[in-house]
């Protein structure tokens, strides 16, 4: 096991990890820029570092000082997290180099996975249902032919990166050339790769991913499905486990298939299957992300297990001591992600001090959070500033339980996202469980 390993992270999900390892009797070491030197996650390390300005390029995607500050502190290992340089395979590579355990797979898989087309055809040839479309395409022609073949809506989408960028819906073919060439140069900007491939427009659609966790010895365990269909302009509002849409069945075939494609790649360490999943319950493969998700709080709290800790033990080559048949989903979970932003002025990101804190509390009430009283909150981040998390006996039971503790929230001095999250919570779509990926698009044409 691990003596000391090094966060190349910052706010909750850095916390989080350190009081992982703290529990693990893990030294850790925090790096943090200028803009975060009162961080909570630079108090609560054992040892911290400035790794540069704040601006995230100068500090937390500047592998070398984050590599230099590893070895300055002795740290065998490094966590990145989310987001950042988690799915950077020359990071995870450099690690390697330095005799540095990047928590988390390979850098090899990393950068098949990475690249969207190389997956697609990776998952199809193991047998994994694939979203029709087309291998990536450059010429415009080309593509419009292909674009008739696939069929109308379709969706060109980058080759490279994530996050809804370099992802334009075609509606017909009169929008077709636009949208293809402002896909590619998004994607281009964002990512330094214009490359892009076309899927045909599954809706309605839910956004279904499943979590996988899977050891250096070939032993993999699926820990069931996160619902994620609400989201806005592909970024994630709301998620639950399990699916309110899923059935035994379909769940079962799901699982076979994320335990397939993992295999597929020889996958090490925690990761997630995404798929869309249609009315009648068919799925497709739409991308493996090759990191700890955000929302994987919710998966902790219907099975128990600490994906974190796990992530380290498998990273030190401890094999893992479930099965299949010990994975079992107890209750329901929700997650709302708390923002800072001002949803009523185009969810403008709002920065400022926090001049008032209440965190809800309760039997089973979850926030995962790195603000604290009078912190500032800087502009240089992603505005998600905490995860509220329920579980309950029921899904009926988790509304309710979340509404109590949205209400309870206090958070002054910013604008968040919160009164959305409790309007999202009322409405009769999400209650009944029958909502899809155009959610909130719809919601918000309503007014």
């Amino acid at each position: 096991m691990f003596s000391k390993i090094l966060i190349a992270n910052r706010g909750e999900i850095a916390v989080r990890i350190i009081r992982a390892c703290k529990e693990m009797g893990i030294a850790t070491v925090a790096v943090f820029s200028e803009a975060d030197r009162d961080a909570l996650h630079v108090s609560l390390a054992d040892e911290s570092i400035c790794i540069g300005p704040s601006a995230p390029k100068d500090s937390y995607l500047n592998m070398s000082a984050i590599l230099s500050a590893a070895v300055a502190t002795g740290a065998e290992g490094i966590h990145p997290g989310y987001g950042l340089l988690s799915e950077n395979a020359r990071f995870a590579h450099l690690c390697e180099e330095c005799s540095i355990v990047f928590i988390g797979p390979s850098a090899g898989v990393i950068r098949r996975m990475g690249d969207k087309d190389e997956a697609r055809k990776t998952m199809k040839q193991a047998g994994v249902p694939v979203t029709p479309g087309c291998d990536v395409i450059e010429d415009v022609k080309a593509a419009k032919k292909e674009a008739e073949q696939i069929g109308f809506p379709l969706l060109v989408k980058a080759r490279a990166g994530g996050g809804g960028r370099g992802i334009r819906l075609v509606r017909d073919a009169e929008e077709f050339e636009a949208a293809f060439k402002t896909a590619s140069a998004e994607a281009r900007t964002a990512f330094g790769d214009g490359a892009v491939y076309m899927e045909r427009f599954i809706s309605p659609a839910k956004h279904i991913e499943m979590q996988i966790l899977c050891d250096k010895h070939g032993n993999v365990v699926c820990l069931g499905e996160r619902e994620c269909s609400i989201q806005r302009k592909n970024q994630k509002l709301i998620e639950e486990s399990p699916s309110p849409a899923m059935s035994e069945e379909t769940r079962n075939k799901m699982i076979e298939v994320a335990t397939k494609a993992a295999k597929a790649v020889n996958y090490e360490n925690a990761g997630t299957i995404e798929f869309l999943m249609s009315n009648d319950g068919s799925f497709y493969f739409m991308e493996m992300n090759t990191r700890l998700q955000v929302e994987h709080t919710v998966t902790e709290m219907v099975t128990g297990i600490d994906l974190v800790k796990w992530q380290i033990r498998i990273a030190a080559g401890i094999s893992l001591d479930m099965t299949q048949e010990d994975i079992q989903l107890s209750g329901s979970a929700i997650e709302c992600r708390i923002n800072a932003e001002d949803p009523s002025q185009g969810f403008r990101p709002c920065a400022g001090r926090i001049d008032m804190l209440h965190i809800p509390g309760g039997p089973w009430v979850r926030f995962d959070t790195a603000v604290y009283q009078d912190y500032m909150v800087p502009p240089f981040y992603d505005s998600m500033i905490g995860k509220l998390i329920v579980h309950a006996k029921t899904r009926e039971e988790a509304i309710r339980k979340m509404r109590a503790a949205l209400c309870e929230l206090i958070i002054g001095g910013i604008s968040t996202n919160t009164e959305l999250q409790l309007a999202i919570l009322e409405e009769a779509d999400f209650v009944r469980g029958d909502y899809y990926t155009n959610f909130m698009e719809t919601r918000e044409k309503r007014g």
